[in-house]
């Protein structure tokens, strides 16, 4: 808390002065103040930690962001480097994105639920896939015996995203698609389908997740070695970039590294190290800076420790905003504007109390929010039980509502920048995150980082202490060890439509047969073709997708060029 004389000798007379007095008037509310009342009433544990287990002060003052610079660390809301928001107006002018991420069971069930969330006022799509679809496996396959549509929707073929997207305007509504490994392939299905509905491909807006380091990272649902993987990745970049302007080819997740057990930081500078490589790859490949970042886009997750989230977001702005200028040399300012989608922490829902995750997605949403974020999320109550009901789903959304139309945190525009604890706080976070950059990069960056087990080591061990804390009940969470309750849970359960598996296996039955074989023979041998070689692949997808070849067929074709990965166990 008191300055130095290093310290001191970075700051001007003046300031110097200032702080000498906040120094004298800190020293006197702590010997006046403070420890009479410490005296008389003890504090309720000698250390207080964030979700991340870092240690926190009692109190945050001037003294604590003396050494921060107003213009270069902070500056106004819409100007570099963007810590305060990336519009000077922010939900001022336009409220953040509702997107649900919805999907279960049948393509179908799904569109059902596209357009119940839409009129309820959601206003923008997100699709989740099942297990299958992920991993690169059509429907009927042996391999995802029991999977289909448990935890999304499940898409094997051009017709089904037909009907997932039958009767919604693919040119007015943005869609999320969270899919990774063979996200090129499902983005060519999607592609396809829009143009057969007489949507022009540069009229299309919306994102895929694909991003495959944070699967070997955190999430293990890749298919690929990463080397042909980040080839997938650069190529939709490519292609997005000369083709999709309203695209964004990458959402950037920290949100599945901190669902596997990460700190904030941790989250923090995994995501931003991804980011870094994705670009250095579309540079090598030829791209201009300028030319792909601005639809660069990330996807954060919003945990339990309200201060700690909103820091986080706002040191991410910063670090991307200062590397982009500085260290990538982009000269456009929306190349240095990170744009984030937020979604509320599902780990954290617990079987227990079901209702009282309602009070945790509130909160949790409220710092995404505060933390100004360009689309959000809500989590619904039952997730830790099943897929969320319709009423839950209701719930969650109407959560989002109340928050920007009765709140009144969309009033002002971060309404907390300047508080002497936050902006310590979002310092200290890109110290930390630049720190844990300078270990990826001795390790030889991402991708040898990653065969070196350095990031499973680091978030294993974070998770570890986490649960541990529970445990020993060093950190509470309601209703699972402290105010636990004996009540049976009494909550709707979504039940999917038991024949909508049968009815998926008999369409693609039908579709096998009923296709022109010349044509889906070609474009499977065109895909091995330019696999085999370097042009870029998402051409020969789209193809492929119009000539009825599957998602299952595709990705096997890339199975027997790329091979698959295995992860090691010995870290």
């Amino acid at each position: 808390m008191p300055i130095d004389g290093t310290d001191a000798g970075k700051l001007g007379k003046s300031e110097v002065h200032m702080d000498s007095d906040h120094q004298k008037a800190y020293e006197k509310w702590k010997k006046e103040i403070l420890e009479p009342a410490l005296a008389k009433h003890p504090e309720r544990r000698e250390e207080f930690i964030t979700t991340s287990s870092q240690k926190v002060d009692r109190l945050y003052t001037p003294l604590d962001t003396a050494h921060i610079d107003f213009p270069q660390d902070i500056s106004y809301p819409g100007e570099f480097p963007y810590t305060r928001g990336i519009h000077s107006t922010m939900y001022r002018g336009r409220l953040w994105t509702m997107r649900m991420f919805a999907g279960f069971g049948s393509a179908g069930e799904t569109n059902e639920r596209f357009k119940y969330l839409l009129k309820q006022g959601q206003t923008g799509l997100s699709t989740a896939f099942d297990l299958p679809t992920l991993y690169g496996y059509d429907s009927d396959s042996s391999f995802a015996a029991g999977e289909f549509g448990e935890c999304g929707v499940g898409v094997s073929s051009l017709e089904d995203m037909s009907i997932l997207f039958n009767d919604i305007p693919l040119d007015k509504v943005t869609t999320s698609m969270t899919i990774n490994s063979p996200a090129a392939m499902v983005w060519a299905m999607y592609i396809a389908n829009a143009e057969n509905q007489g949507v022009p491909k540069s009229k299309l807006g919306g994102t895929i997740q694909n991003d495959i380091l944070k699967e070997y990272i955190a999430q293990k649902e890749y298919i690929f070695p990463p080397h042909p993987s980040m080839r997938l990745v650069t190529d939709t970049v490519e292609y997005g970039t000369k083709n999709m302007p309203r695209w964004n080819t990458i959402s950037i997740s920290g949100y599945h590294i901190r669902e596997a057990g990460s700190t904030a930081v941790q989250e923090l500078a995994f995501t931003l190290a991804d980011g870094y490589a994705y670009a250095d790859w579309a540079i090598e490949r030829g791209l201009n800076v300028d030319e792909f970042a601005p639809r660069f886009s990330f996807f954060f997750n919003a945990h339990n420790d309200f201060f700690e989230e909103i820091a986080k977001y706002r040191a991410a702005r910063r670090i991307w905003a200062k590397d982009m200028r500085y260290k990538y040399g982009a000269k456009d300012p929306r190349s240095w504007t990170l744009r984030f989608h937020t979604q509320t922490a599902g780990c954290s829902l617990t079987a227990q109390q079901p209702e009282i995750n309602i009070v945790r997605v509130a909160i949790q949403a409220m710092a995404g929010v505060m933390g100004g974020t360009q689309s959000l999320h809500t989590d619904s109550m039952d997730e830790a039980l099943a897929l969320p009901s319709e009423k839950a789903v209701q719930i969650a959304l109407r959560t989002q509502q109340v928050i920007a139309h009765e709140s009144g945190v969309a009033n002002v525009v971060d309404p907390l920048g300047g508080s002497y604890y936050l902006e310590w706080l979002t310092d200290d976070m890109e110290r930390q995150a630049r720190d844990y950059f300078d270990r990826i990069d001795s390790l030889g960056g991402v991708v040898p980082a990653i065969e070196k087990g350095f990031f499973q080591k680091e978030i294993a061990a974070a998770s570890y202490k986490y649960q541990k804390e529970i445990d020993n009940k060093e950190r509470v969470v309601v209703g699972v060890n402290e105010y636990t309750s004996d009540e049976s849970v009494e909550i709707p359960i979504l039940e999917m439509d038991p024949e909508g598996f049968d009815r998926q296996c008999a369409r693609l039955k039908k579709l096998r047969a009923s296709r022109d074989k010349g044509k889906f023979e070609a474009s499977i041998r065109a895909i091995e073709k330019a696999a085999e070689g370097d042009d870029n692949l998402m051409p020969h997808f789209i193809e492929a997708a119009k000539a009825k070849a599957t998602l299952g067929e595709m990705c096997d074709v890339l199975r027997g060029v790329f091979g698959e990965y295995r992860e090691g166990s010995d870290f």
